[in-house]
Protein backbone atom coordinates (compact mmCIF):
# COMPACT_ATOMS: atom_id res chain seq x y z
CA UNK A 1 0.00 0.00 0.00
CA UNK A 2 0.83 3.50 -0.93
CA UNK A 3 1.20 6.12 1.54
CA UNK A 4 1.61 9.08 -0.74
CA UNK A 5 0.00 9.48 -4.28
CA UNK A 6 1.54 12.12 -6.54
CA UNK A 7 -1.28 13.69 -8.61
CA UNK A 8 0.83 16.17 -10.54
CA UNK A 9 1.59 16.35 -13.93
CA UNK A 10 5.18 15.55 -15.02
CA UNK A 11 7.07 18.44 -15.51
CA UNK A 12 5.86 19.77 -11.90
CA UNK A 13 8.88 18.99 -9.72
CA UNK A 14 8.25 15.50 -9.77
CA UNK A 15 11.54 14.04 -9.51
CA UNK A 16 12.42 16.56 -6.85
CA UNK A 17 9.36 15.71 -4.85
CA UNK A 18 10.14 11.98 -5.45
CA UNK A 19 13.44 12.60 -3.95
CA UNK A 20 12.54 14.48 -1.31
CA UNK A 21 9.28 12.22 -0.47
CA UNK A 22 12.43 9.45 -0.07
CA UNK A 23 14.79 11.80 1.70
CA UNK A 24 11.29 11.78 4.29
CA UNK A 25 10.84 7.96 4.72
CA UNK A 26 8.30 7.41 2.00
CA UNK A 27 10.49 5.35 0.14
CA UNK A 28 11.14 4.24 -2.64
CA UNK A 29 9.13 6.33 -5.10
CA UNK A 30 7.53 5.19 -8.26
CA UNK A 31 8.30 7.83 -11.00
CA UNK A 32 7.96 7.44 -14.67
CA UNK A 33 12.40 6.80 -15.08
CA UNK A 34 10.76 3.36 -13.47
CA UNK A 35 8.86 2.45 -16.74
CA UNK A 36 11.93 3.10 -18.56
CA UNK A 37 14.08 0.88 -16.14
CA UNK A 38 11.61 -1.93 -16.46
CA UNK A 39 9.58 -1.27 -19.63
CA UNK A 40 7.41 -5.10 -18.19
CA UNK A 41 5.82 -2.32 -15.58
CA UNK A 42 4.07 -1.03 -18.78
CA UNK A 43 1.89 -4.08 -19.15
CA UNK A 44 0.45 -3.49 -15.91
CA UNK A 45 -0.60 0.26 -16.65
CA UNK A 46 -1.81 -0.20 -20.67
CA UNK A 47 -4.45 -3.32 -18.88
CA UNK A 48 -5.27 -0.43 -16.24
CA UNK A 49 -5.46 2.01 -18.80
CA UNK A 50 -8.00 -0.61 -20.65
CA UNK A 51 -9.89 -0.72 -17.76
CA UNK A 52 -9.11 -4.31 -16.62
CA UNK A 53 -8.22 -5.01 -12.84
CA UNK A 54 -5.28 -5.15 -12.38
CA UNK A 55 -3.09 -6.31 -9.28
CA UNK A 56 -0.97 -3.22 -8.23
CA UNK A 57 1.57 -4.72 -6.29
CA UNK A 58 2.76 -6.64 -9.80
CA UNK A 59 4.18 -2.86 -10.42
CA UNK A 60 3.94 -0.46 -6.57
CA UNK A 61 3.88 -3.59 -3.99
CA UNK A 62 7.78 -2.36 -3.53
CA UNK A 63 6.78 1.38 -3.30
CA UNK A 64 5.74 3.74 -0.73
CA UNK A 65 4.97 6.62 -2.90
CA UNK A 66 4.19 7.37 -6.29
CA UNK A 67 4.97 11.30 -8.10
CA UNK A 68 4.18 11.75 -11.71
CA UNK A 69 3.07 9.58 -14.82
CA UNK A 70 1.57 7.26 -15.24
CA UNK A 71 0.83 7.08 -11.68
CA UNK A 72 -0.71 10.51 -11.84
CA UNK A 73 -3.62 10.17 -14.04
CA UNK A 74 -4.49 6.82 -11.84
CA UNK A 75 -4.62 8.80 -8.62
CA UNK A 76 -8.69 7.81 -8.30
CA UNK A 77 -7.57 3.75 -8.77
CA UNK A 78 -4.49 4.06 -6.17
CA UNK A 79 -6.53 6.03 -4.03
CA UNK A 80 -9.13 2.98 -4.08
CA UNK A 81 -6.08 0.45 -3.70
CA UNK A 82 -4.26 2.76 -0.84
CA UNK A 83 -7.24 4.24 1.22
CA UNK A 84 -5.63 5.61 3.69
CA UNK A 85 -2.73 7.58 1.18
CA UNK A 86 -2.26 11.07 1.16
CA UNK A 87 -2.42 13.26 -2.46
CA UNK A 88 -0.21 15.85 -3.18
CA UNK A 89 -0.99 17.88 -6.30
CA UNK A 90 2.51 19.10 -7.59
CA UNK A 91 1.64 22.45 -9.20
CA UNK A 92 3.23 25.35 -11.57
CA UNK A 93 1.68 28.32 -13.48
CA UNK A 94 0.02 26.66 -16.80
CA UNK A 95 1.97 28.87 -19.32
CA UNK A 96 5.49 27.87 -17.55
CA UNK A 97 4.15 24.18 -17.33
CA UNK A 98 3.41 23.66 -21.35
CA UNK A 99 7.33 25.55 -21.36
CA UNK A 100 8.56 23.59 -19.72
CA UNK A 101 6.38 20.22 -20.69
CA UNK A 102 6.54 20.79 -24.85
CA UNK A 103 10.69 20.57 -24.48
CA UNK A 104 11.29 17.79 -22.60
CA UNK A 105 8.45 14.95 -22.29
CA UNK A 106 6.58 15.91 -25.61
CA UNK A 107 10.05 15.61 -27.52
CA UNK A 108 11.04 12.14 -25.83
CA UNK A 109 6.94 10.50 -25.35
CA UNK A 110 6.59 11.46 -29.06
CA UNK A 111 9.63 9.34 -30.34
CA UNK A 112 9.53 6.47 -27.64
CA UNK A 113 11.50 2.85 -27.55
CA UNK A 114 9.38 0.98 -29.43
CA UNK A 115 8.30 -1.21 -26.79
CA UNK A 116 7.10 1.86 -24.84
CA UNK A 117 5.13 3.29 -27.84
CA UNK A 118 1.84 2.24 -26.85
CA UNK A 119 2.41 2.90 -23.32
CA UNK A 120 3.41 6.27 -24.35
CA UNK A 121 0.13 6.93 -26.28
CA UNK A 122 -2.84 5.08 -24.51
CA UNK A 123 -1.01 5.76 -20.75
CA UNK A 124 0.20 8.90 -20.61
CA UNK A 125 -0.75 10.93 -23.99
CA UNK A 126 -4.52 10.16 -24.09
CA UNK A 127 -5.34 9.45 -20.39
CA UNK A 128 -4.02 12.88 -19.94
CA UNK A 129 -4.54 14.66 -22.77
CA UNK A 130 -7.72 13.21 -25.04
CA UNK A 131 -7.99 11.40 -27.98
CA UNK A 132 -5.53 13.41 -29.99
CA UNK A 133 -2.96 12.94 -27.03
CA UNK A 134 0.89 14.14 -28.67
CA UNK A 135 -1.02 16.36 -31.35
CA UNK A 136 -2.63 18.86 -28.98
CA UNK A 137 -1.29 22.54 -29.12
CA UNK A 138 -0.43 24.78 -26.26
CA UNK A 139 -4.03 25.76 -25.71
CA UNK A 140 -5.48 22.38 -25.59
CA UNK A 141 -3.10 20.88 -23.51
CA UNK A 142 -3.02 23.73 -20.72
CA UNK A 143 -6.87 23.39 -20.42
CA UNK A 144 -6.16 19.43 -20.50
CA UNK A 145 -3.70 20.49 -17.20
CA UNK A 146 -6.02 22.69 -15.45
CA UNK A 147 -8.62 20.07 -15.55
CA UNK A 148 -6.62 17.50 -14.53
CA UNK A 149 -5.77 19.71 -11.13
CA UNK A 150 -9.81 20.78 -10.94
CA UNK A 151 -10.42 17.01 -10.79
CA UNK A 152 -8.03 16.41 -8.41
CA UNK A 153 -8.97 19.25 -5.95
CA UNK A 154 -13.02 18.30 -6.69
CA UNK A 155 -12.22 14.48 -5.96
CA UNK A 156 -9.78 14.78 -3.05
CA UNK A 157 -11.01 15.24 0.54
CA UNK A 158 -9.39 18.59 1.52
CA UNK A 159 -8.10 17.27 4.49
CA UNK A 160 -5.90 14.58 2.89
CA UNK A 161 -4.77 16.34 -0.10
CA UNK A 162 -1.51 19.07 -0.32
CA UNK A 163 -1.58 21.47 -3.38
CA UNK A 164 2.45 22.03 -3.65
CA UNK A 165 4.58 23.97 -5.65
CA UNK A 166 8.44 22.70 -4.91
CA UNK A 167 9.96 26.58 -4.59
CA UNK A 168 7.96 26.64 -1.42
CA UNK A 169 10.72 23.85 -0.22
CA UNK A 170 10.44 21.64 3.19
CA UNK A 171 7.82 23.44 5.25
CA UNK A 172 4.62 22.82 3.70
CA UNK A 173 5.33 19.18 2.40
CA UNK A 174 6.78 18.59 6.26
CA UNK A 175 3.85 19.97 7.50
CA UNK A 176 1.54 18.01 5.57
CA UNK A 177 3.23 14.67 5.99
CA UNK A 178 3.77 15.46 9.66
CA UNK A 179 7.36 15.50 10.02
CA UNK A 180 10.24 17.18 11.16
CA UNK A 181 12.43 19.88 8.88
CA UNK A 182 15.40 17.42 7.73
CA UNK A 183 17.89 20.34 7.94
CA UNK A 184 19.00 19.98 4.34
CA UNK A 185 18.46 22.06 1.46
CA UNK A 186 15.23 20.85 -0.02
CA UNK A 187 16.73 18.49 -3.41
CA UNK A 188 16.22 20.22 -6.60
CA UNK A 189 16.63 17.65 -9.60
CA UNK A 190 15.99 17.52 -13.50
CA UNK A 191 15.61 21.00 -15.39
CA UNK A 192 15.40 20.73 -18.87
CA UNK A 193 19.17 20.15 -19.72
CA UNK A 194 19.12 17.59 -17.16
CA UNK A 195 15.96 15.60 -18.49
CA UNK A 196 17.43 14.90 -22.02
CA UNK A 197 20.60 14.36 -20.71
CA UNK A 198 18.86 11.64 -18.96
CA UNK A 199 16.72 9.97 -21.97
CA UNK A 200 19.91 9.64 -23.81
CA UNK A 201 21.19 6.55 -22.27
CA UNK A 202 18.70 4.63 -19.61
CA UNK A 203 19.59 1.20 -18.14
CA UNK A 204 16.87 -1.18 -18.86
CA UNK A 205 16.34 -3.97 -16.42
CA UNK A 206 13.34 -6.69 -15.28
CA UNK A 207 12.19 -7.17 -11.99
CA UNK A 208 14.64 -9.85 -11.60
CA UNK A 209 17.91 -8.24 -12.44
CA UNK A 210 19.56 -5.97 -15.21
CA UNK A 211 17.72 -6.56 -18.90
CA UNK A 212 18.68 -5.42 -22.18
CA UNK A 213 17.69 -1.95 -23.63
CA UNK A 214 14.50 -1.11 -25.69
Amino acid sequence: MLDVIGAGFGRTGTLSLKLALEQLGHGPCYHMFEVYEYPDDADVWLAAARGEVVDWDEVLGDYRSTVDWPGCTFWRELLDWSPEAKVILSVRDAEGWYSSFAETVKLVLRQPKPRLARFADEVVARRSFGPYGWCLEQRAATEAYVRHNRDVLVGVPSDRLLVYDIIDGWAPLCGFLEHEHPGTAFPIANDRDDFIRRHSYLPVHTRGGPGRLV
